[in-house]
């Protein structure tokens, strides 16, 4: 059995969410956490985990690269991570902008920005205990690291994973997870992360309902996706699949803190 370490439950094409969790059950993914990017992607997803609180664990988040965010939708998550902070299983996804950078005139005051925000929301992680799940990709994952480690925060993620292999190790050497999505099956940057990453350093998630390519092309995304990303883990690791699905469900439950059952 394995956790989804990240999905966007919030999105109406998870509007079933007892189908969706039979559906992932029927493919061994036992439970999920739920990740949101804004004040009412938050409010889905706190609802999400009550309606099946032993399959669902919320996140609240504040997405850097969702546009048209403002400082009054920060004060609203803010807002809701004070109310709802013992509800919840972690910070996420937050993090520092990168895809909305590209072609923007304005990219350097963008990501001073979004580092301002980061900040913000890191100070309310370290204040609460809460663990960080990021989106930092490629660029933004150096200074995501600093600011972590500038809030002494332990526990944290690096969603769906790109950087260069330095700072990947520099990651990992600070005791934080990276995670891998069904990329891995079909991309071999995906696929060298994961063989120099130590298998007790790894996540596997969905990030239901993005789309893939190769063999998952076409077919819906969601949960059930990370058992086969478990399983190309463990042909890459060449450890048995069960021992890599415990290892993988064990760093889960490290970093949320959550309950096997």
């Amino acid at each position: 059995m394995i956790i989804d370490s990240h999905c966007h439950l919030h999105d109406p094409a998870f509007a079933d969410l007892r189908e969706t969790l039979r559906l992932a059950l029927a493919h061994d993914v036992w439970g999920v956490v739920g990740v949101g990017c804004d004040a009412d992607t938050n409010a889905a997803t706190l609802a999400a985990a009550a309606a099946a609180p032993k399959s669902v664990w919320a996140c609240l988040g504040f997405h850097p690269d969702r546009e048209g965010l403002a400082d009054a939708d920060l004060e609203r998550v803010e807002a809701q991570l004070a109310q709802h902070h013992a509800r919840i299983v972690g910070l996420g996804e937050v993090g520092l902008p990168w895809y909305s950078l590209e072609g923007a005139p304005d990219a350097a005051a963008r990501m001073a920005a979004g580092r301002a925000r980061l900040d913000r929301l890191l100070g309310l992680a370290a204040r609460w205990d809460l663990p960080v799940v990021l989106h930092a990709p490629h660029g933004a994952a150096v200074g995501a690291l600093a600011l972590l480690q500038k809030h002494g925060l332990e526990r944290a993620v690096f969603h769906w994973h790109k950087a260069p292999a330095e700072v990947t190790r520099a990651i990992v050497d600070a005791g934080y997870l990276v995670s891998v999505t069904p990329e891995v099956v079909y991309r071999e940057r995906d696929r060298e992360l994961v063989a120099a990453v130590p298998l007790e350093s790894l996540l596997v998630e969905s990030d239901g309902p993005w789309g893939y390519r190769g063999e998952f092309e076409g077919l819906a995304s969601g949960p059930w996706f990370a058992s086969r990303v478990a399983e190309e883990v463990a042909k890459l690791k060449q450890l048995p699949a069960e021992d890599v699905r415990h290892q993988l469900s064990t760093n889960a439950c490290r970093l949320f803190e959550l309950m096997w059952v």
